[in-house]
């Protein structure tokens, strides 16, 4: 299963595209579209290169959500997994409430974990408030 085309601008929408390395609320150094790994201070990359990393990354969490989530998924669904775990890592997703509820084939349960979800460190952000709402609602609808 890939990513659709409407999964990749919620993480776009929510990543936003920065072109020098910045550090996020959870104090990682960033850039493109939310890439961390081998990211330091100073770096600059093209538009371009943001849309290869973005790819690379997005494939990673496609990887891991097939690796850990054991029952069926629609597109929406999927998507909306990717997008979480793109966010927040592999092991986040791993450990979660969230993913043993859903391996547990308890789909509406899980759908509630997405907004518990909701900080960097221990501070509430308005902007994960958001993308976890809008993850949710993906979740929750039906693949067109």
């Amino acid at each position: 299963m890939k990513i659709s085309q409407k999964g990749i601008e919620l993480i776009k929408k929510f990543e936003g595209c920065k072109l020098e390395s910045y550090k996020c609320p959870a104090g990682i150094w960033t850039i493109g579209y939310g890439t961390t790994k081998g990211i330091t201070s100073g770096m600059k990359i093209t538009k371009e290169k943001a849309e290869e990393l973005l790819k690379l990354d997005v494939e990673k969490f496609e990887k891991s959500v097939l690796k850990l989530v054991k029952v069926d998924l629609n597109q929406s669904q999927f998507d909306a997994l990717v997008s979480f775990t793109y966010n927040l890592g592999e092991g986040n997703l791993s450990s979660s409430t969230l993913l043993k509820k859903l391996n547990n084939r308890d789909y509406y349960g899980a759908s509630e974990e997405f907004q518990r979800w909701n900080k960097a460190g221990v501070k509430v952000l308005n902007g994960l408030i958001k993308r976890r709402e809008s993850e949710r609602n993906l979740f929750n609808s039906y693949p067109a």
